[in-house]
């Protein structure tokens, strides 16, 4: 667990009593909260009129809160205890709760709902569980699919303390891995709409111009040759809301299961006067080839238009990703992301993507890809933060976008139309490929939370195309008229991404989500980027041994080489299957708090092709959440087996196969032959561990 609180001044719950209220457990980790000092949350009764909330005497009513039926209220700091206490003693008032801030991630408010996800260990059985629950005053819901023995539980009216406190207590009991509240943080589009700038799709061909490099298109004609997309292959785009009356998302069959999470219907549709950010990545990626305005990456493919609640709670994300497999999406494209430095996913969330990803397509999973952001920072590692006005952000600062994290995501990052980096978009060893998009400086997310212009200036002139794309139709929208042509951000590379899947997906709709990531990321083009970025003084627009670039991922990606690959991708021949296998049993000793971990070495001599696999692994640790454990081919390839998630446990005996672990089915086709290594990562400080042995079977 990160910066883990020493566990000595509290024998009984391993948080400190003074911490109990401001440690967020959180995907394995532990995050440091602030309280808000001028506002809490409240929940009403449900026939309380709405138009009545600005009339109560205890707090300025500022807006509602969706799905968690939350109401946001501002009171002077002085007065907070005592408004807090006048709304609990209101009858007509279910909940109320402090607003919090992560510590050292500006902007970033976290409110509480009452449900709380409890892992219990292997052998806890339901009495327990039901001593537990009753200790606590909470009512057990439902089970989260995807992770043995863990449930979501509600807390009632007659618990004492609110969710954060009730899972700090719970995370020291034995009978717990791990425990977290279910919290909900506002999401953010990763693009506000700048400079109107060049007003044609160069992002899908051009033939040069200015500031036009050779080849910073994604060569969609040739892949148009093969497929301009099929109904069947159903894209959807997650995002604040369309406008389903555009002239470019008409057609028979064009619009499938839209979905409002916000207004709980199924009319996804823009407010009067709002922006839609969603009507510009739904064109991107799908805008209907109808001989007027533009046309999408995959015109020929279906809409599933999902209009968010604005904030990113379990549940919500529980319900994109649950509608997303139920209706028989082919592609997830979320332009969007947390509006925080540092946001790892909770349990349920993750989960939730993974059964997407597994489940989804009838068990070939679903595609899904994300944007990496636009902050210029990395979304998993630390940046020496400076010259930040007010001294928001400083010194060493950790930053992570637990989305763009999840092994199952495709995270997209942003290059320009002279093929360099974007000067916002995130990077990092996670990054898979990257797209066409605009440039401007970095601090889009910033803007979202209301901090406009506080991230370090550039002082040098930033070069680069916009995105056009469908706007609302009329005056309502980013620009007069149905379409924008100043769109850009890791948003409009990730629509860009998404509709190349598609056209992937409509050449071969057998491919795993797996194999279309893999497409994506071998066919892509290798441009490089030689100069430093103009905010950091980094230079990352270079490739490793593996191939991979910190900036662009595996490259930018070409509709053309992909479509082809896709149509290529034969069953191969059945063959006589034979078992390779190898074993380490050389115990080593983990690195406490070390990101180069250890590596043991497994050495395959004979080359045969990968059809099945299976990991061995044992590891005793005194706290097993503190790991990561990864396997790596030959190849360089990395699988992530093991995540943060196995909490107190201390004893890790298991399998890593297909079946349990999908993301192997990656290495799938591969050469057998070659040094074979299982990485295991600690970090966070305090307990330490060793690697006692693993086999690999093949």
């Amino acid at each position: 667990m990160s910066d883990r609180i020493n566990f000595s001044d509290s024998p009984t719950t391993g948080v400190p009593a003074s911490s109990l209220g401001v440690i967020l457990q959180r995907g394995g980790e532990e995050l440091i909260l602030d309280k808000v000092l001028d506002g809490f949350t409240a929940r009403v009764i449900p026939d309380f009129p709405p138009q009545q909330l600005s009339q109560l005497s205890w707090g300025i009513w500022q807006c509602s809160i969706p799905k968690a039926r939350l109401e946001l209220f501002k009171v002077a700091p002085n007065q907070l205890e005592t408004a807090m206490s006048q709304a609990r003693a209101d009858q007509n008032v279910l909940f109320a709760s402090h607003v919090y801030k992560i510590k050292d991630n500006p902007g970033t408010f976290v409110y509480l709902n009452d449900q709380i996800t409890i892992q219990f260990a292997s052998g806890v059985d339901a009495a327990k569980i039901t001593a537990i629950a009753t200790t606590f005053n909470l009512i057990q819901d439902k089970p989260v699919l995807g992770i043995p023995n863990t449930f979501v539980f509600l807390v009632s009216k007659q618990a004492t303390e609110n969710p954060i406190k009730i899972t700090n207590h719970l995370q020291g009991l034995s009978e717990v891995l791990a425990a977290e509240p279910n919290i909900l943080v506002q999401s953010e589009p990763h693009y506000k709409p700048r400079d109107p700038l060049y007003s044609q799709q160069w992002y899908l061909n051009h033939n040069g111009g200015n500031q036009l490099a050779v080849g910073s298109h994604i060569s969609v004609e040739k892949a148009w040759d093969i497929t301009r997309g099929k109904r069947s292959v159903i894209v959807a785009v997650v995002d604040d809301s369309f406008d389903l009356n555009h002239p470019d998302f008409q057609g028979n069959g064009k619009i499938v299961a839209p979905r409002d999470l916000k207004e709980n219907d199924f009319l996804p549709l823009s407010a009067e006067k709002e922006p839609s950010h969603g009507t510009a990545c739904a064109g991107i990626a799908l805008a209907e080839e109808n001989g007027a305005g533009i046309v999408g990456v995959a015109p020929g493919c279906a809409l599933m238009p999902i209009r968010t609640t604005g904030f990113l709670d379990d549940e919500s994300i529980e319900d994109i990703f649950n509608w997303t497999i139920e209706k028989g999406a082919s592609v997830i494209s979320c332009s969007w992301g947390a509006s925080a430095v540092y946001f790892p996913l909770s349990l349920r969330q993750k989960a939730a993507i993974t059964r997407a990803a597994t489940k989804g397509r009838n068990g070939k999973g679903c595609v899904i890809v994300f944007a990496a952001g636009n902050a210029n920072r990395p979304i998993n590692g630390k940046v020496n933060e400076k010259n930040w006005p007010k001294n928001i952000l400083q010194g060493n600062t950790e930053w992570l976008s637990g989305f763009s994290l999840h092994p199952d995501v495709i995270a997209v990052a942003a290059a320009t139309s002279l093929n360099k980096k974007a000067a916002y978009s995130n990077w990092g060893t996670n990054i898979s490929v990257c797209a066409p998009s605009n440039n401007a400086p970095p601090g889009m997310w910033f803007e979202e939370t209301g901090f406009v212009n506080t991230q370090p200036a550039i002082a040098t002139s930033l070069v680069g195309l916009g995105m056009l794309t469908t706007d609302q139709v009329g005056a309502a929208g980013y620009d007069p008229g149905n379409f924008t042509n100043n769109f850009g951000g890791t948003s409009s590379a990730t629509p860009v991404v998404a509709g190349v899947a598609a056209l992937i997906l409509s050449a071969n709709p057998d491919l795993s989500a797996q194999q279309v990531k893999r497409i994506l990321q071998e066919t892509a083009d290798k441009i490089v980027d030689s100069d430093p970025d103009p905010q950091l003084g980094l230079r990352e627009g270079t490739y490793n041994a593996s191939g991979h670039s910190q900036w662009f991922g595996y490259g930018k990606v070409n509709a053309a080489r992909a479509v082809q690959a896709a149509q290529q991708t034969l069953t191969p021949a059945a063959v006589t299957s034979k078992q390779v296998q190898g074993a380490n049993k050389n115990s080593v000793a983990i690195p406490d708090h070390d990101r180069q971990g250890v590596k043991s070495a497994i050495a395959i001599a004979e080359a045969s092709t990968i059809k099945d696999i299976q990991v061995i692994v044992s590891i005793t640790h005194d706290f097993l959440g503190d790991l990561e454990v990864y396997l790596i081919a030959p190849n360089n390839q990395t699988v992530l087996l093991q995540s943060r998630t196995l909490g107190r446990r201390t004893n890790l005996q298991t399998t890593y196969a297909l079946r349990s672990h999908p993301p192997l089915k990656q290495l799938l086709s591969q050469s057998t032959k070659g040094n074979w290594y299982l990485w295991v990562i600690d970090y966070a400080q305090q307990d330490v561990g060793k690697l006692n042995y693993w086999e690999l079977i093949i």
